[in-house]
């Protein structure tokens, strides 16, 4: 008996103390899963919001833009390497969602930009933004905040040089 409720004890301690997952949100034919950013230095002007994004409908949507008090602006970005160099660039015209398929916000490709910070993102912490689709309007979303350098929600480290971009080889700086 004793054992018992030390173990009940130890799993209660574990799911007070372990973060949050975020939470499913669906936006008519949308479903927002795994919304996410990772903590910020303090003085950082600038943070990444990463998400995925499932269209269960039979026509497309398009992700348009972002706001929230976290930050100035927030805009719709792509991440690519083109011959070992590194380019960033806003998505004017949004990302589209096409019926039936998943796009994923993450680390090294699309993600969310988010200019000038009023506050460092602490690890712990949720993040409230409003995401704007062309279809299912205006979507409320809550980021949790990960370990600086986190790769993915959970908490994962990868180089400890974590910033909005992705993998970066310091080394060839």
């Amino acid at each position: 008996m004793r054992n018992t409720l030390a173990g009940l004890a130890a799993i209660v301690t574990l799911a007070l103390i372990a973060p949050a997952a975020a939470e499913d949100v669906k936006a008519g034919d949308l479903v927002i899963t795994q919304a996410w950013t990772r903590a910020t230095p303090n003085g950082a002007k600038i943070g990444g919001g990463y998400l995925t994004i499932e269209n269960k409908g039979t026509t497309p949507d398009r992700l348009v833009s972002g706001s929230g008090d976290v930050a100035g602006k927030i805009e719709v970005h792509e991440m690519s390497m083109d011959n070992g160099v590194m380019k960033m660039r806003a998505l004017d015209k949004g990302l589209t969602i096409e019926p039936g398929k998943t796009v994923k916000l993450a680390p090294g490709g699309y993600h969310l930009m988010m200019f000038d910070l009023k506050n460092p993102l602490k690890q712990g912490d949720k993040v409230p933004v409003t995401l704007e689709f062309e279809k299912a309007g205006k979507v409320s979303v809550s980021l949790d905040v990960q370990a600086v350098g986190a790769q993915a929600p959970g908490g994962s480290e990868h180089s400890g040089h974590g910033d909005h971009s992705g993998h970066m080889d310091m080394k060839k700086m």
